[in-house]
């Protein structure tokens, strides 16, 4: 059953993300505060390995996989960001990760580049 993640839950996980992914950056930006009359940060999550803040949740995950887990592998399904965070993340711990991506999904958002044949796959067929 589902439980609501607690605040030392969110410490935790910051904590093993930190030595696998870069921090980055807040940016304030005077011009758009200016714009719109009140303060404005912008938080580069696009500078993450996979351009995106979902690699926080592969890698907090696949943290946590006992050995028999990390051994049967994962699956995901997706059409971008999640899929290419489980491969990415599937990869720095060297479980194997299978991706199920749709028929037609966004080309720029494809996760091919980010599995190394032996450990991963991408069965488009399957959605």
């Amino acid at each position: 059953m589902y439980q609501r993640p607690t605040f030392q839950d969110v410490l935790k996980a910051k904590a093993i993300i930190a030595g696998y992914l870069p921090r980055t950056p807040l940016y304030r930006y005077p011009s758009l505060c200016q714009l719109l009359g009140c303060e404005v940060y912008i938080k580069h999550e696009n500078h993450q390995p996979v351009g995106a803040f979902k690699v926080r949740g592969g890698v907090n995950l696949m943290s946590q996989l006992s050995d028999e887990e990390r051994r049967r592998g994962v699956i995901a399904a997706s059409t971008g960001n999640h899929g290419q965070s489980v491969a990415y993340a599937a990869r720095l711990f060297g479980v194997e990760a299978t991706i199920v991506v749709p028929e037609g999904a966004n080309p720029g958002k494809a996760v091919q580049h980010l599995l190394p044949a032996p450990i991963a796959g991408v069965h488009r067929e399957l959605w």
